[in-house]
């Protein structure tokens, strides 16, 4: 702790990492403002009501914004039009080759892309807005229909597009990736907030009587930290598939000839084949409490409780697996990965330099993806198996909020880090 603190103390010496720590921490002061300045035109109560029938989607995305969704705050979409938009921009750099084009052209292309995906926001933000100005119409004050429709859609996409110039703020002038930085704001501010219902649990009796329930308190916790440790082991994980580069004679000179690794990671889709599946999965039931609150049909109401079912459970799991080998081979390509080692003279000892490399490499992907997959599906229903385990509904942490707040964490502290190596100073990771 004392060697931390130390740390901290050399990192806020230097003033140009100073200055960038003041900067993230006014910037997200500033996000945390805004999640406090509610929407012209719309009923907060009624608004509230809604999204807690709209089921585990709309749960997410109030996680995400910090609470400013459940508030209807002008940040209340939070960033997720941004996310989604990323994504997308992801999947057609692969399947329009002009945009693979440009992202291979180094930071001129890579500007053209995220001006792309800006453009993307603002569309996604304003049909987000829409979606939920007619989904959630009762809770619109009486008034002008198109002025209210005008100013609370507005509102929703620019308070969207204000968190996507202030996350590049951050990534341009402080620490992190602000887009990232944002998220883990609005998760971290929630923490309180759980840990007053634990307390509330815990006095209620709903943990059990007399001794058992302090043993409940400290199971909880336990689980909690275990599951933080977790995943950070999974998230730091890698295969390292040895490789050599052959010596190579170019005039008087000598290339090659040394010993490296390729290293593959074991969780390489991260968060989003959660983010992929929550959505399928949580669609329907959002999409009837939205249209259809009161209906008595026997399907409506199978959906709207699916929730509390295994079989929902399992159909959830399998998509995450499904997701997170779908996004790993769209990040992950081993047959390029195989051309560029045997271009650059390199070779798996043992392995014949391409095809045969890139199905060795493929081979090795697909067992490393099987274990990130079935951990993302244990990790996101585990809350779930506690709530079951111990008869309590609203288990106070999430196994994706918990994947986000580790990983940006972990990849802030690697850019101090670099930031004070730089400098010579002994950084975290030591």
């Amino acid at each position: 702790m004392g060697g931390m603190l130390q740390t901290l103390k050399n990192a806020w010496n230097i003033k140009e990492l100073r200055k960038r720590i003041i900067f993230t921490i006014l910037m997200l002061i500033v996000f945390r403002i805004g999640s406090h300045i509610p929407v012209p035109g719309l009923n907060a109560e009624k608004f509230r009501q809604l999204i807690e029938q709209g089921g585990q989607l709309f749960g997410f995305m109030d996680i995400i914004a910090g609470g400013a969704f459940s508030n209807v705050t002008i940040f209340a979409m939070s960033i997720t039009p941004y996310i989604n938009s990323s994504i997308i921009m992801n999947l057609l750099t692969v399947a329009i080759p002009k945009l693979e084009q440009l992202a291979k052209e180094g930071d001129e292309g890579r500007k053209i892309i995220a001006q792309y995906t800006r453009y993307g926001t603002v569309l996604l933000g304003f049909f987000q807005a829409t979606a939920l100005y007619f989904g959630m119409r009762s809770a619109v004050n009486e008034g002008n229909a198109v002025l209210n429709f005008i100013t609370i859609t507005m509102t929703f996409s620019a308070g969207t597009a204000f968190l996507m110039w202030l996350g590049e703020q951050i990534t341009e002038y402080g620490i992190g990736n602000g887009i990232s930085m944002i998220i883990f704001a609005g998760i971290i501010s929630r923490g309180p907030q759980g840990a007053i219902a634990l307390v509330r649990l815990f006095v209620a009796g709903a943990l059990g009587t007399g001794v058992f329930r302090i043993i409940t308190v400290i199971l909880i916790l336990l689980v909690f930290i275990a599951v933080i440790a977790a995943v950070i082991w999974v998230q730091e994980a890698e295969r390292r598939i040895p490789v050599q580069y052959a010596k190579r004679v170019v005039g008087r000179k000598v290339y090659g000839g040394q010993n490296t690794h390729l290293p593959i990671k074991v969780n390489l889709a991260g968060v989003i084949p959660i983010i992929f599946a929550m959505s399928i999965m949580a669609f329907p039931s959002t999409i009837i409490s939205l249209f259809a609150p009161n209906s008595t049909n026997r399907i409506v109401l199978w959906f709207k409780n699916a929730q509390q079912g295994v079989g929902y459970a399992i159909i959830y799991a399998l998509l995450i697996i499904f997701f997170t080998f779908f996004y790993t081979i769209i990040q992950f390509n081993p047959i390029e990965v195989a051309n560029n080692m045997k271009k650059n003279g390199g070779f798996i000892p043992g392995i014949r330099p391409g095809k045969p490399t890139a199905d060795f490499i493929s081979k090795v992907l697909n067992r490393i993806t099987w274990f990130g997959g079935f951990f993302l599906a244990a990790i996101t229903l585990l809350p779930n198996i506690l709530g079951m385990i111990f008869k309590i509904q609203g288990i106070w942490f999430s196994g994706t909020a918990i994947l986000i707040l580790v990983g940006v964490a972990m990849d802030t502290i690697k850019q101090i880090e670099s930031h004070m190596l730089m400098r010579h100073y002994k950084g975290f990771l030591e």
